[in-house]
């Protein structure tokens, strides 16, 4: 495997990492060109454990030997640039202290049907644009047990750097895809025997616990954009509303906090 030490940060073979702190440019730059950056050891093992391809590798010097194991595990043309801490920041824009990136290739989506088959407990996320609340809420849904994620198409990247480093990797491990029928596409999880609940705080919602009570044995949990919530016409397509009684004259949960109690309440027993 090429190991290629890198002096210079304008080094034209670093483009993909150029700039990973301008979120405006990686979202558009990242889908367009097919690939996503991984970041550190751990990440980057859950990535290839799924069968995503790195393009190349970039880590600082020191942790070359610590990450010798994973290297050797790659196919012998990925090449791996190795420079200086300095160099790496001016190159990505922020301390890399976790020590190594990664471009990876990005896989396509499945279909909506593949990704649902069999699923139990669904989590669809309408609009949620913070990349931090989208990587927690995968996280929290593969520790309760939610069997597949829906994203709508103006949802923050879930392969964004941050998504996949707050997740810890769960992008990687929980089946998830785009739905590009928008809400409409709700439907096809009613038309496949999903009961789809939108969380939401309507004065017709029903309280969590009084829904989980007798919790459906196919169930999809929809939740919306931190501040606004989910649309109206979100909630139109749904089953049932439901929310989380709050107390002290608080009167909601961040997003991915909510996401986490509805599915532990929710989750299948």
């Amino acid at each position: 495997m090429p190991v290629i030490a890198i002096d210079d940060p304008g080094d034209p073979r670093l483009a993909d990492y150029r700039s990973l702190t301008d979120v405006a440019l990686r979202r558009r730059l990242e889908p367009e060109e097919g690939l996503y950056i991984a970041e550190s050891a751990y990440v980057i093992e859950r990535a290839v454990a799924a069968g995503h391809l790195p393009d190349s590798l970039l880590m600082a010097r020191s942790w070359a030997e610590r990450m010798a194991p994973l290297v050797e595990a790659l196919p012998p043309q990925t090449p791996v640039y190795v420079g200086t801490h300095a160099v790496l920041e001016e190159v990505t824009g922020f301390h890399v202290h976790r020590g190594a990136l990664a471009s990876m290739r990005r896989p396509l989506l499945p279909a909506v049907d593949q990704v649902i088959a069999g699923a139990r407990r669904i989590v669809v996320l309408e609009g949620i644009v913070d990349h931090t609340n989208v990587g927690a809420i995968f996280r929290s849904a593969a520790a309760l047990g939610a069997d597949a994620i829906l994203v709508s198409p103006h949802c923050a990247d879930p392969l964004y750097r941050r998504s996949i480093r707050v997740s810890m990797g769960a992008v990687f491990s929980i089946p998830w895809t785009r739905v590009d029928d928008w809400p409409s596409g709700l439907d096809l999880l009613r038309e496949r025997g999903v009961v789809v609940a939108a969380l939401a705080l309507r004065e017709d919602a029903v309280a969590l616990e009084d829904f989980s009570a007798a919790t459906p044995d196919r169930l999809a949990l929809v939740l919306g954009a931190e501040g606004d919530g989910l649309s109206d016409s979100a909630v139109e397509h749904a089953d049932v509303i439901v929310r989380i009684p709050m107390l002290a004259g608080i009167d909601s949960l961040n997003v991915a906090a909510a996401s986490a109690v509805a599915m532990w309440e929710l989750r299948v027993r």
